[in-house]
């Protein structure tokens, strides 16, 4: 629960800051929601990639991604190297 309450507040922040400057270099900040939004519609245009044409740097690209996002989960279900 604390750590729920540590994103709320954090997210809130972001929320004003956004109003008042320029926030971790982006304007306006990105929220999670927007980032995941994003992201969904990258993927579902399969990363701007047409079949013929991805290479192997593509594939590492995307496993990055993957990893990353991974990582993420884990950490917010508790999950992986995370779990109690």
């Amino acid at each position: 629960m604390r750590n729920l309450h540590l994103l709320k507040q954090t997210l809130s922040q972001a929320r004003q800051a956004s109003g008042t400057r320029q926030f971790n270099g982006a304007w306006p900040p990105l929220t999670i929601d927007a980032m995941l939004e994003r992201l969904t519609a990258l993927s579902a245009d399969h990363f701007e990639r047409s079949p013929e044409d991805v290479n192997w740097g593509d594939v590492g690209t995307l496993e990055h991604y993957r990893a990353r996002l991974r990582e993420i989960t884990d950490m917010a279900f508790r999950e992986g190297e995370h779990a109690n």
